[in-house]
């Protein structure tokens, strides 16, 4: 133990005096390592960072809802004509449910009109105005800056309030102090009774919470959007978790009552999930995956071959001290270790400086895009760093440790 002990230190001390010795050679070879570790820990660190944001937009809406609603989100199976060609949800739909369902926690209306929002000389456009009741809320898991979501005498009233999000409300006021203003959405005013806290839901986009403005949904008929040209969604929560489904089944039922449908005919209405907006959301990342992968692939192939060359001729240049160590009782096994640990040493070395290039861009990635840089990560790229440098190492460390002492000695 005590030799084996002794020969890695001297192992590692020459590998250090080598890389010492010809530092312009070990700075270019790294630099396949440095990319390859840089794309690896940058792609790692975007996807998580896209994933909590995702789960983020996902737990502020709520993990238990269902969405009625005359489109299907998810499913392309049906044509678009045959989606486009279905009856719109009136309100009279949502109370009928309302009265019928027995076994959601909540229900709430809810539709959409694309607005511009102006607070005196500031103006924020294509912004999501989400009409709906006061019963929204406790379809949701949305919490609020300041103020609160409108009451049941204000939804049934249709009286001019609203709730902002927090982007919209930073961008209105980014001195704060947007409750109990009023903001002016064609031409009409409406006083801020509520702001959201940040949900930070990026990859929603304009569905994400931040963007939106709720306000009573007999706003939305009366000023921006005709109730015939409009369908409604209906949001159904269900008590818990287990109750998804049972809910679901429940809805189904009830809306084909409501809808006038036989036996043999087809829905004409949808009831979508978030477990279908988590599909979709997977598979586009198991593409960005696949593809970063793919790329980190090659570059770490690209540093390995460079890595592998230059020792091939580091062993050529030290031939003959290989030969003298050989000579004077070093075995193959040290002999392979010292080209091994030297490998390895310019591997990590390469390894850590990508990792700190990666965590330098992350941090100015997310100033556009949400990003993440996790304990694992960091521990992955040392270990495929140390990996690659024994892997790249080995044939030249083992041609090293082959070699005939004479005819080392004898090489010029």
């Amino acid at each position: 133990m005590t030799n084996f002990l002794f020969e890695l230190k001297e192992g590692l001390l020459i590998s250090l005096r080598a890389i010492r010795a010809n530092k312009v050679r070990a700075i270019l070879t790294t630099l396949g390592i440095v990319i390859g570790i840089t794309s690896v820990v940058l792609m790692s660190t975007a996807i998580k960072g896209i994933d909590n944001a995702f789960q983020t937009g996902v737990s502020s809406l709520g993990s238990d809802n269902l969405y009625i609603d005359k489109w299907e989100w998810f499913n392309n199976d049906i044509p678009f004509w045959e989606l486009r060609n279905r009856k719109n949800l009136r309100l009279d739909d949502y109370e009928k449910y309302k009265e019928l369902a027995k076994l959601p926690l909540a229900v709430a209306p809810t539709v959409w009109s694309n607005q511009t929002v102006k607070y005196k000389e500031r103006n924020v456009e294509s912004i999501l105005i989400q009409g709906t009741n006061h019963e929204y809320i406790n379809t949701t898991n949305l919490t609020f800056n300041e103020g609160r979501f409108f009451n049941e005498l204000e939804s049934n009233g249709g009286r001019q309030v609203c709730v902002l999000g927090f982007d919209v409300a930073k961008n209105l006021f980014p001195r704060g102090n947007a409750l109990n203003q009023d903001v002016k959405i064609r031409g009409q005013k409406f006083k801020v009774i509520g702001v959201l806290s940040e949900q930070g839901s990026w990859v929603m986009g304009n569905f994400n919470p931040d963007k939106q403005i709720f306000m009573p949904i007999t706003n939305i008929f009366k000023y921006f959007q005709s109730e015939f040209f409009r369908s409604v969604t209906i949001n159904v929560k269900a008590k818990n978790s287990q109750m998804v489904e049972e809910t679901k089944e429940e809805a189904i039922g009830i809306m084909r009552k409501i809808r006038g449908l036989k036996y043999n005919e087809a829905n004409d209405f949808s009831i979508n999930q978030q477990e279908g907006l988590l599909n979709t959301i997977n598979s586009t990342v198991g593409v960005i995956q696949i593809a970063g992968l793919f790329i980190t692939g090659l570059s770490l192939f690209v540093g390995a071959v460079g890595i592998m060359n230059i020792m091939f001729v580091s062993v050529k240049e030290r031939t003959k001290e290989i030969g003298i160590r050989k000579a004077i009782g070093a075995k193959r096994r040290t002999i392979l270790g010292q080209f091994l640990t030297e490998s390895a040493i310019i591997c990590l070395l390469g390894g850590l400086v990508g990792l700190l290039l990666a965590i330098i861009l992350s941090m100015i990635v997310n100033q556009f895009l949400p990003t993440s840089v996790q304990a694992e990560t960091v521990v992955l790229a040392i270990l495929i760093s140390l990996i690659t440098g024994v892997i790249s190492g080995f044939a030249p460390a083992y041609s090293a440790a082959k070699l005939d002492p004479v005819e080392a000695l004898r090489y010029e």
